[in-house]
């Protein structure tokens, strides 16, 4: 499962990376994507999501993009203006459009990843040495088509687990990604796992963990909806 993130380099080098889980904006050294997720409508021609410089002083560059789930860069989508200047305290709008040849499936989503990385701007001061700071925040980007024969908010109803020896299996029959978190079996932690829509999902189990599996799921907006026990 790859997490939303945040990443702080200096040149090429990551210095960290920090999981978001529950916030309604992504945001990394001030500069803040306007959610923690895009929905991307299949039958839209485009989709708009805001960033926002919240630094009272800083001016940065901003560089978008879209990539597949392996992490290269797509030619799928364009993100115009893939570059620009944004100004301490100010909002921009970046558009997102679908310029792919190859049709996604229409049964169910297809997942991207959208990334952001802000670069300040302006030159240190003579005889000073500085640290100049690039952040990168890279949240996920589903694309959804717009006949589905169900909800979005009802998909983590349909999963279904079962104990296997030392796997905890998921199986989501749903046409939506389903993004399990505070996942327990038996009352001990599990890692936050994201089950694809009409897949299984395996998950090891240590020491011979077993029990109730219980879990909550992040939902459209990057909120965690209300624990759930999930059934065999």
């Amino acid at each position: 499962m790859k997490h939303n993130k945040i990443r702080v380099l200096s040149g090429l080098l990551l210095a960290s990376a920090i999981s978001l889980c529950c916030a309604s904006t992504a945001m990394a050294g001030g500069v803040a994507l306007g959610a923690t997720r895009v929905i991307f409508p299949l039958n839209a021609s485009q989709t708009s999501l805001p960033i926002t410089n919240g630094d009272k002083e800083k001016v940065f560059l901003i560089q978008t993009w879209v990539s597949t789930p392996d992490e290269k860069k797509t030619a799928d989508f364009v993100v115009t203006p893939p570059i620009f200047v944004i100004q301490p305290q100010k909002e921009n709008t970046i558009r997102i459009m679908y310029v792919g040849k190859k049709p996604l499936p229409t049964d169910r989503e297809s997942l991207y990843y959208l990334s952001s990385k802000a670069i300040p701007s302006g030159k240190p001061e003579e005889g000073q040495n500085t640290l100049q700071i690039a952040t990168q925040t890279t949240i996920k980007m589903f694309v959804r088509p717009g006949d589905l024969p169900t909800k979005s908010i009802d998909a983590p109803q349909t999963l279904r687990c079962k104990l296997d020896g030392g796997t905890l299996k998921v199986n989501n029959p749903s046409p939506y990604y389903v993004t399990l978190v505070n996942l327990t079996a038996g009352g001990k932690d599990l890692p936050n796992t994201m089950v694809a829509p009409k897949s299984e999902a395996s998950i090891p189990l240590s020491g011979g963990v077993g029990g109730t599996i219980k879990f909550k799921t992040m939902n459209d907006y990057g909120s965690k909806t209300d624990e759930q026990t999930c059934s065999s």
